[in-house]
């Protein structure tokens, strides 16, 4: 074992701040699903600043520092509560807000979202096409493009709800196909793993894997 690391010791340097990097400072995310859509598309890696909220042990979870706070409208990456897997979501209502939402309409702390017609597309849900409608979200501060299947059957609203200390709504920007916190539940601060900034690269891995070009280094952010 001695002779291996040292023949293999810049090897293996390069591994331990390769982990460190990833685990503490930044790391990335590939788009499984069409969840974010429009804006992820399935095939688009994000970059996730893991600086953004928390200063956490290099190769660990636990958190040391405190560094900032999620806002309306981040697109934030985080384990759910219910199962642990890697979800990627957008922040709609923070700690002490008042929610609902009625037939895909959000009220927060008593101001209804403002909604204007984007476009319209043909999307796949559950295995089949459906009419898809595309529009701007203003609410709170925060403005994102999100999508509607008018006639997809789904959860389209919240009962009227306080979001506790700590906790976060979240909700993914195509409405009708995302199992999000209508499904897992609100999601804890201290399951958060940072903010996604920017996509890095993006092919279209579900036809012909060419790169989109036009996509690579795209802000997510919309403040």
């Amino acid at each position: 074992m001695t002779k291996f690391i040292r023949a293999n010791k810049g090897f293996l340097l390069f591994l331990l701040l390769f982990g460190v990097f990833r685990t503490a400072v930044a790391d990335w995310s590939p788009i499984p699903s069409g969840s974010m859509r429009p804006n992820l598309l399935e095939g688009d890696v994000v970059f996730i600043n893991r600086l953004a909220y928390d200063l956490k042990i290099p190769l660990t979870e636990r958190q040391v520092a405190h560094l900032g706070d999620p806002v309306r409208g981040d697109v934030v990456v985080f384990y759910s509560p219910r199962d642990g897997t890697r979800l990627i979501k957008r922040v709609l209502a923070l700690p002490g807000d008042e929610v609902e939402m009625r037939d895909d309409r959000m009220t927060i702390n008593g101001e209804e979202a403002a909604y204007a017609l984007v476009g319209t597309a043909r999307e796949q849900a559950g295995g089949r096409e459906a009419d898809a409608v595309r529009l701007s979200e203003s609410v709170g501060g925060a403005h994102q493009r999100v999508q509607l299947l008018p006639r997809v059957p789904a959860l389209r609203d919240i009962a009227p709800l306080r979001i506790p200390p700590g906790q976060y709504l979240m909700l993914g920007d195509n409405r009708n196909n995302s199992a999000d916190s209508r499904v897992i539940g609100l999601v804890p601060r201290a399951k958060l793993l940072g903010r996604a900034e920017r996509i890095l690269v993006s092919a279209d891995y579900q036809h012909d894997w060419m790169p989109r070009f036009e996509r690579f280094g795209m802000a997510l952010r919309t403040r």
